[in-house]
Parts: C-alpha cells; sequence; structure tokens
C-alpha cells in the first residue's frame, strides 16, 4: 500500500516538475504540434551575416544535412534511404511560398517525418541562423538559373 501511494506520488510529482509541451493539438488527438497564425507572421530579428551563415552551416552539417542535402537539395542519404521526397530549398519558387515565421517553426519543432526539432537543443539565435541559411540556398539556386548558358560555336 505505501508503495503504491509512493509511486503514484512520484509520477504525479513527475508530471507536475516536467510538464509536456502545451502544443495545439489537432482534433482526432494528433500530438504533433500546430502551427498558429502568429507563428505564420514571426519576422526574422536576426540579420543576415557571414558569421551567422558559416555558425548555422555547421549545425546545419550536423543536424540537417542528412534528410536535406549539402546544399539543401533534399536529396540527403538519409532521405534516399527513407525513400522521402523533401523540397529543394535551392528553388526559389520553394522558399517565396514560406515566411521566415514558417521556417522558424519547422526548423524548431518539426514536420512529418522530421522527429522533433531543435527547439530542445539549440538556442533561438541559432534557428533564425538556420532561416537565414535556407534562404541563402534559395539565392544561390536563382543565381546560378540566371546564369547565361553558353553556346559552343561551331567552326
Amino acid at each position: 500500500m505505501h508503495r503504491t501511494i509512493l509511486v503514484a506520488s512520484a509520477v504525479l510529482l513527475f508530471g507536475i516538475l516536467c510538464p509536456k509541451p502545451n502544443f495545439t493539438q489537432d482534433k482526432n488527438g494528433s500530438a504533433e504540434p500546430k502551427m498558429t497564425p502568429d507563428d505564420v507572421a514571426r519576422k526574422n530579428p536576426v540579420p543576415t551575416s557571414p558569421e551567422g551563415l558559416a555558425v548555422a552551416r555547421k549545425q546545419y552539417g550536423y543536424d540537417c544535412a542528412m534528410c536535406h542535402g549539402k546544399d539543401g537539395d533534399g536529396k540527403g542519404d538519409l532521405a534516399q534511404d527513407m525513400k522521402l521526397e523533401l523540397h529543394d530549398w535551392r528553388d526559389p519558387a520553394t522558399l517565396e511560398k514560406m515566411t521566415d515565421g514558417e521556417l522558424f517553426w519547422v526548423i524548431s519543432y518539426g514536420r512529418g517525418k522530421m522527429v522533433g526539432g531543435e527547439a530542445d537543443r539549440s538556442p533561438e539565435k541559432m534557428r533564425w541562423n538556420l532561416v537565414n541559411l535556407i534562404r541563402s540556398f534559395g539565392k544561390k539556386g536563382a543565381a546560378a538559373a540566371e546564369k547565361p548558358k553558353t553556346e559552343n560555336p561551331q567552326p
């Protein structure tokens, strides 16, 4: 009897001291976090800088490239193994559909098969730097697409 009360008290205390994050849930009871309009409207407070991009690229290499590819093409080794079709962040059309707030939210909490996110592992500034890095992939893709193709003249 005393053991039951002790175990129940420990579980209750653990639940109070370590509550689950309060995410909005679907009506079907899904525990996957949901993006709110406030999340979508968030503005990136971190300006793009070479230093910020460098630190974000390092983090991206550790945590993101395995799925999203070294340069954001969506063809990382793990994505290929799992047969996942991910966005090509080098395509500016893909990025222009998403706000910085949306990108920040996905980096923070994940989406779909992206387990977890960086919210518990990375400071907020790092996650905003990752948003800047992802945006830079699209700018590089746009620059590559705008380069004129040279033709080899026939002699």
